[in-house]
């Protein structure tokens, strides 16, 4: 990426700012503004971490209309921008993709979008050369594919390799539940391919941070409360494992499972709503796992039996 601001080891998530459909509301129960956010924001920039993944889609725009208000007040080099094409809520128009692109950037009040993705694989053939006149006329600095599978990675990477392009980023669903990222392949492909692979719900969107257990569910009548209350039982072993491995490094559960991810070799985006988020999530960073740790976590998760795939998912296995 052509900009001053060098890459963390992290990205912050704003899919649980703002509100309305797939909003911080109702997928995670929480209700969140500018006043309480923009202490969140400071924060990460003061710890280094400059790398804010949104999207249209969440919250209708209100997620990127909130991250903008504060990406506005500040040098925008020292930020680095991913948002997201969604083909779901995609006009008729055959500029539906720049169409999209004009708003994201307008709420976000920026110029150029660092790595702009489509968000769902709805059709590799249709929406991957609308990426081409958006790299090629400087709108946006790289390319990523998110809840794509492997044929469909390599097949967006086939159409913009003939226009001298490349996909630079993969976005999936990663966690200690849930690595069918893994287990297809998609992992080694990036590697071998120089692709950085963002793992989104590297936390299961709070389900192994340690704090929601039987007596301590998710809140009711949201998403995530649907998805992970009936699992918290069967997950106890793996956060105790979590908690155990955190003593030896003076470490909370989440800040484990998020050194786990980056030991993978991919880079985890960890949603933050609080300040002390952005502050565990700055010293995990640092955090270095045994290959021990590893093997024993997902030995663990894989004992739980629990199966993550959301209804906007496909398996990648």
């Amino acid at each position: 990426m052509s900009t001053n601001a060098t890459m963390p080891k992290i990205a912050l998530g704003a899919w649980s700012w703002g509100s309305g459909a797939a909003g911080g509301d109702q997928v995670f129960g929480n209700h969140l503004d500018e006043r309480e956010l923009r202490p969140v924001f400071d924060a990460a920039l003061e710890h280094g971490l400059n790398l804010w993944d949104t999207a249209a889609v969440y919250g209708e725009g209100s997620s990127e209309r909130i991250l903008g208000d504060f990406v506005k007040d500040e040098d925008r080099e020292r930020v680095l921008l991913s948002t997201k094409f969604t083909p779901q809520i995609a006009s008729d128009s055959p500029n539906a993709m720049q169409e999209m692109l004009d708003g994201s950037k307008q709420r976000l009040h920026a110029d150029v979008i660092d790595v702009y993705w489509i968000h769902n694989p709805m059709d590799v053939e249709r929406w991957t050369p609308d990426l081409i006149p958006l790299a090629k006329s400087g709108q946006i600095r790289s390319i990523g594919v998110s809840n794509h599978n492997l044929a469909q990675i390599k097949r967006a990477n086939e159409i913009l390799g003939e226009a001298g392009l490349k996909v630079s980023a993969v976005q999936n669903h990663y966690s200690l539940l849930h690595r069918s990222s893994e287990r297809a392949g998609i992992l080694d492909y990036c590697k071998e391919n120089g692709i950085t692979f963002y793992a989104y719900m590297v936390l299961e969107q709070g389900a192994l941070t340690g704090k929601y257990d039987s007596m301590h569910p998710f809140p009711q009548g949201s998403g995530r409360g649907d998805s992970y209350n009936p699992h918290l039982a069967e997950i106890e072993r793996l956060i105790e494992a979590l908690r155990t491995i955190g003593k030896c490094h003076d470490a909370s559960p989440a800040q484990v499972a998020t050194a786990w991810a980056i030991a993978k070799g991919t880079l985890p985006i960890i949603g933050v709503t609080k300040v002390r988020q952005v502050e565990q999530a700055a010293a995990a960073a640092q955090l270095h796992l045994t290959d021990d740790e590893v093997a024993l976590l997902e030995r663990l998760g894989d004992e739980t039996g629990v199966h993550t795939l959301r209804e906007w998912e496909q398996d990648m296995d």
